[in-house]
């Protein structure tokens, strides 16, 4: 991820990122080895830009859009319930016969908030907001995916200024071991 543009540009080439995984996963014959390996890409690609937009995008919501608080909380509560789904899922082995009803879960769960964004609160910030100020938040939003987790921490805050001093150190701990792993290198 890394995309370029202002943030609403960047956070909608991340969505098309996870709708393609998305498609991947969908079209894999049952029982396929790579299911786990797409599983986990999207769980990285998902966390780290749920970190991000949890950091910067959401409280200029509150702050520039009408009744941006209310909307933000919806969103990081739908994050929080995308994150436990993941959390989930990491702890399951591809022939759990919860993993498939998991994901399709966490699937649906997303491509309803995708839509819920692209069509309600991204229309609103880019209202609110001088393209400068859009601009600035994807510099700050890319700055955060490279430092964020990669792995679901539910428990972690998703709000600032704890998320945002948290999230670094949690993300090499992850970044270490994946490394170790080779989780996401599929």
């Amino acid at each position: 991820m890394g995309h370029g543009g202002n943030v609403i540009e960047e956070l909608m080439a991340d969505h098309r990122e996870v709708e393609q995984l998305f498609s991947r996963i969908e079209a894999l014959p049952t029982g396929d080895s790579d299911l786990r390996g797409l599983v986990d890409e999207v769980t990285i690609e998902l966390v780290r830009h749920s970190v991000a937009e949890e950091q910067y995008l959401y409280p200029a919501v509150r702050e520039h859009v009408e009744g941006g608080a209310e909307l933000a909380d919806k969103e990081i509560a739908e994050h929080a319930e995308a994150e436990k789904l993941m959390k989930e899922l990491e702890r399951m082995r591809v022939d759990d016969a919860q993993f498939h009803p998991t994901l399709a879960k966490l699937m649906e769960d997303v491509s309803a908030h995708v839509r819920d964004e692209e069509g309600q609160l991204f229309p609103r910030l880019r209202q609110a907001c001088t393209s400068e100020a859009l601009d600035d938040l994807g510099d700050k939003v890319r700055r955060a995916k490279a430092m964020a987790p990669t792995r679901p921490h539910p428990s972690a805050p998703d709000t600032p200024p704890a998320n945002k001093v948290l999230a670094p150190g949690v993300g090499m701990v992850d970044r270490v071991r994946d490394f170790v792993t080779g989780r996401g290198k599929s």
